[in-house]
């Protein structure tokens, strides 16, 4: 059985983290790469940098955080927001990246997966989906979660368990599941939506969207199929450790990775 992992995220908007609820990003939490440091310092598995606003405004990702962050941080990151081209992915690799995650472009060109996962690796390409709960008109007790782009500004008609089959068999190989009716709130994660799209494709699936305690990391790996559990605010305002949450799942059975000190004397 592999080890779950706790990744932090870092909502990036014009050189700060920010938070918010349901994507809204309007309060300031810090400097990106001071928590980069004092994630890596507490052992977080890896780390996601989101350049949030990059796609609806059209901007080129953020390549000298990417730098920076490299530099300083001796885990693995993965960076999305603003890839648009190939040439943005190869941006985000070389400049000491491990895994691109690519959102909106996937719709518009689902090639670039592909040339991706050709080029780099599919344990290089992150298919980042994010997702709102919409009501069925002809059975009200049929859930469905629709496809939407740009930050959640723009819907697009696509199913997600289908959009997501189809990310894995361009060469995606890895899933970020954003749910954007839980994201900012702290009531837990969309346990069904990460266990339906996990029973369809055979990559990880990393939860995102909801976290507010432990807890609700337990019942994403328990009962949402999750390989991976990403979380924000519970951890940017320190009101949860990553030792801490490790030794809480740790005590109820879900093995996660002890914290690795890297010693360069």
């Amino acid at each position: 059985m592999l080890a779950k992992r706790l990744i932090p995220c870092l909502d990036v908007k014009n050189g700060r983290n920010v938070r918010g609820v349901k994507f809204s990003a309007d309060r300031d939490a810090g400097d990106p790469i001071e928590l980069a440091r004092r994630y890596d310092q507490e052992g977080a598995d890896e780390l996601v940098f989101y350049d949030i606003t990059a796609s609806a405004e059209k901007r080129e990702i953020v390549g000298e955080l990417v730098r920076r962050v490299s530099e300083e941080v001796f885990i693995p990151f993965t960076v999305g927001g603003g890839v648009r081209t190939f040439e943005d992915i190869r941006t985000i690799i070389e400049g000491g990246a491990e895994k691109a995650s690519i959102n909106s472009a996937a719709l518009k060109t689902p090639e670039l997966i592909t040339q991706g996962a050709e080029s780099f690796g599919s344990q290089a390409i992150v298919g980042s989906v994010d997702a709102i709960r919409r009501s069925d008109p002809d059975d009200s007790d049929t859930v469905r979660w629709e496809v939407v782009i740009n930050g959640g500004r723009t819907p697009t008609g696509r199913d997600v368990l289908e959009w997501a089959e189809e990310l894995v068999g361009r060469g995606a190989g890895e899933l970020v599941l954003n749910s954007i009716d839980a994201d900012g709130t702290k009531d837990g994660y969309d346990i069904e939506l990460t266990r339906r799209v996990a029973e369809r494709v055979d990559v990880p699936i990393v939860a995102s969207g909801g976290c507010g305690s432990p807890e609700h990391m337990y019942d994403v790996f328990k009962h949402g199929q999750a390989s991976a559990a990403l979380a924000a605010s519970i951890f940017h305002y320190q009101q949860y450790s990553i030792p801490e949450v490790k030794a809480y799942l740790s005590e109820r059975g879900i093995l996660v990775r002890p914290r690795v000190s890297v010693d360069f004397s």
